[in-house]
């Protein structure tokens, strides 16, 4: 029961409501994209990405892992750990339509097959150990 208490839940709770606002912004991005501006899908869905991910590690550096400006390093790590979760989410939103599944579903049904590795590569590589270390009031959860 000990790593329980080691679990940085504060962080962890952060790191969902992001996660979460920028799903439901990512899903208006790609309609945007997709309905209004008819760009091709796997256009419209790379481009999504990309600003998705550039707006969530700047959110989840300063309001998730206390870190009180930006480094090229840990955006670099992000990004490439984003990279994974990303192909996994590309991959399955570009091949579930072929189906005949909605492509907004199938962006949906993406999100959920990446989100374990996004967690454990964000956790575990880009701040390891900094949810612990958070900066005033601690991480207590």
């Amino acid at each position: 029961m000990q790593w329980v208490q080691r679990v940085p839940w504060r962080s962890l709770g952060r790191w969902w409501i992001v996660g979460l606002a920028f799903f439901a912004g990512g899903i208006g991005i790609l309609y945007l994209f997709v309905d209004i501006l008819r760009w091709p899908l796997p256009l419209a869905t790379l481009v999504a990405s990309e600003v998705t991910v550039v707006l969530r590690f700047l959110i989840n550096d300063r309001w998730v892992f206390g870190h009180p400006r930006p480094s090229w390093m840990r955006l670099w790590q992000f990004h490439a750990a984003s990279a994974g979760g990303a192909a996994i989410w590309w991959t399955v939103a570009n091949t579930l339509p072929r189906f005949g599944v909605h492509y907004l579903i199938a962006s949906t049904a993406g999100t959920a097959c990446s989100v374990v590795f996004s967690m454990i590569s964000n956790f575990l590589w880009v701040w390891r150990g900094r949810a612990d270390r958070r900066a005033p009031g601690g991480d207590g959860g």
